[in-house]
C-alpha cells in the first residue's frame, strides 16, 4: 500500500474516533490526497505550470436519524476536532429522517484497485520536463497542422494520482488508488473573415491507453477547419447524428433521469416506468464501476456500498434506477453502489456500442445533421423533453456538404430512445459518461 493511503486511512481512523468522542452516534470520514501537475503551452512557450498536493475530509454525522455533512482542508488533529464537534453540534438542528443512517455492514469481495487497474504506474514516474516537452510538441503540431491555423487557446497536458480512503463507525475500513491523465489542444483557424476555435480533449488512466498528443492535436484542428463557412441550416425534421463525445452529453442528461434522487424528488419523466419499454432494442445503458481500467472504477462507492455493473435499461426496457443507499431507501430499492458525496453519481456509465463507424453513419444518411457541438441548456427531467442549441454539418445524399451553426436541436427524450435507427462502434472509455456516435430517425431543426 502507498504512503498516501496510510496516510489517507490513518486520517479517516482518527476522525472517527474524534467524531464518536463529540457525540456521534454513527458517522463515516473520507480523506482524499490529490497529487496533481498541469502545464500549458501556447506558441513555443510554457504559459502555465501547476504541482499541487491537495487534503480533504468529509464527514457524515448522525444524532440518530439526524444528519449534517461537513468539510474541511485543515487536516491538523485540532482541526479535525473541531469539524467532528460542528458536525455533531449541526446534527441536533437537522429534522430527523426515517432514511438516514450508514449503509448495513456487508463482507468486502475482495476486489481491489489493482484488480480493476485503476493505478497506471508510468503516471508517478513521468518527469516533468517529458510533460512539458508534450505540450509544446502538440502545440508546435497544431500549428504546422493547416496554414489557416493563426492561433492557439493552448495545448494541455495533465495528470494525477489521487489516493482516498473510507471508514465509518460500523467497522468499514477501505482504501483506493486512481490516476488520471489527460491531454487536449484548442487551435484558433481563420478563412478571411470566418474564424473559429476547435477544442478536443482525452483522458486516460495512464499514457499508455490515451490517445497520442499528435491525434489530440489533429482531431483539434479538424473540429475548427470543419466549422469554416458555417451557416445557419433550414427549419426542418431530419435525422440528426450525434457525433460521440455530443453523445455523451445526452447520456449525462439520461443518467440525471435514472438517477434515485431525481426519481425520489418527482424530478424525472423516468418515475414508475420500472419494467417499461422506454426505446428501441438497440437501446442497452449499463453504469459499471467495476469496468477494468475505467476513469470511474472503484471496489467501493462514496459510502461503502461495493460497486457493481447495473445495466439500467436493457433493450429499450427500463430495468432500474442508479442508487445509493439513501435515496434507495426513499424509493424501496437496493443500491446500485452510486453514491458520490451527498448525491448519486455515475461510476462508468455508458450506451453499449453498435458497429462501425460514423462515417458510416453519415454515408447511410440521405439527408441530416451530425451534430458536433451543443450550447445551452434547455433539457427537463421531468417532462422528458429535450433542446439545445447545437453546431454541425449538413448532409445531403450520404455525404457531408458544410457546416451549419445557429441553430437548435429539439425532440423528447422518449423519442430520441425510441428512434434512435443506428449506433456506431467508437465507444471509447475516456470519461465517466461516455457513448458511441448514434443516429435519430428524426428531430426537429430550427434555423432560418
Amino acid at each position: 500500500m502507498a504512503d498516501s493511503r496510510d496516510e489517507a486511512l490513518a486520517l479517516a481512523e482518527t476522525a472517527i474516533a474524534l467524531l464518536r468522542d463529540a457525540g456521534a452516534s454513527d458517522a463515516d470520514a473520507t480523506v482524499t490526497i490529490a497529487d496533481k501537475f498541469a502545464c500549458e503551452a501556447r506558441d513555443d512557450e510554457i504559459t502555465k505550470l501547476e504541482r499541487s498536493r491537495g487534503r480533504t475530509l468529509y464527514v457524515r454525522a448522525f444524532r440518530g436519524k439526524r444528519r449534517a455533512t461537513l468539510s474541511t482542508t485543515d487536516l491538523s488533529r485540532e482541526g479535525v476536532a473541531a469539524l467532528a464537534r460542528r458536525a455533531v453540534a449541526a446534527a441536533e438542528y437537522v429534522g430527523e429522517d426515517p432514511h438516514a443512517g450508514l449503509p448495513e455492514p456487508v463482507e468486502s469481495d475482495g476486489v481491489c484497485d489493482h484488480d480493476l487497474f485503476t493505478v497506471a504506474p508510468e503516471v508517478a514516474e513521468r518527469a516533468d520536463e517529458a510533460k512539458l516537452e508534450e505540450a509544446l510538441a502538440m502545440e508546435r503540431a497544431v500549428r504546422a497542422a493547416d496554414e489557416r491555423i493563426v492561433n492557439s487557446d493552448g495545448a494541455r497536458v495533465r495528470d494525477s494520482v489521487v489516493s482516498s480512503a473510507l471508514a465509518n463507525t460500523r467497522g468499514f475500513r477501505g482504501v483506493t488508488q486512481g490516476s488520471q491523465v489527460s491531454r487536449a489542444a484548442a487551435p484558433v483557424v481563420r478563412d478571411g473573415d470566418d474564424k473559429r476555435i476547435g477544442h478536443y480533449g482525452t483522458a486516460a488512466r495512464g499514457w499508455a491507453t490515451a490517445e497520442s498528443a499528435q491525434a489530440v492535436a489533429l482531431h483539434a484542428v479538424h473540429r475548427a477547419l470543419a466549422q469554416i463557412g458555417a451557416r445557419k441550416p433550414a427549419t426542418m425534421r431530419v435525422p440528426v447524428i450525434f457525433e460521440r463525445d455530443v453523445a455523451a452529453s445526452v447520456l449525462g442528461d439520461l443518467f440525471s433521469a435514472l438517477s434515485a434522487a431525481n426519481v425520489a424528488l418527482g424530478n424525472s419523466w423516468l418515475a414508475d416506468r420500472v419494467g417499461a419499454r422506454i426505446g428501441n432494442e438497440r437501446v442497452t445503458l449499463v453504469d459499471d464501476g467495476r469496468l477494468r481500467g475505467g476513469l470511474g472504477s472503484s471496489p467501493f462507492d462514496g459510502e461503502g456500498s461495493p460497486t457493481r455493473e447495473t445495466v439500467a435499461v436493457e433493450g429499450g426496457v427500463l430495468r432500474t434506477f442508479l442508487s445509493d443507499v439513501y435515496w434507495g431507501r426513499r424509493l424501496g430499492i437496493d443500491s446500485t453502489g452510486n453514491a458520490g458525496h451527498g448525491t448519486v453519481e455515475e461510476t462508468n456509465f455508458y450506451l453499449v456500442p453498435g458497429t462501425g463507424t460514423l462515417d458510416d453513419l453519415v454515408a447511410s444518411t440521405e439527408r441530416g445533421i451530425l451534430v458536433l457541438d451543443t450550447i445551452g441548456f434547455a433539457t427537463e427531467y421531468a417532462s422528458g423533453t429535450y433542446s439545445r442549441g447545437a453546431r454541425g454539418i449538413y448532409i445531403e445524399n450520404g455525404a457531408p456538404q458544410y457546416a451549419v451553426d445557429e441553430f437548435t436541436i429539439a425532440s423528447s427524450f422518449g423519442a430520441m430512445l425510441e428512434g434512435i435507427d443506428g449506433i456506431a462502434g467508437d465507444l471509447r472509455f475516456d470519461g465517466t459518461v461516455v457513448a458511441p456516435s448514434f443516429r435519430v430517425a428524426e428531430m426537429t431543426v430550427s434555423g432560418s
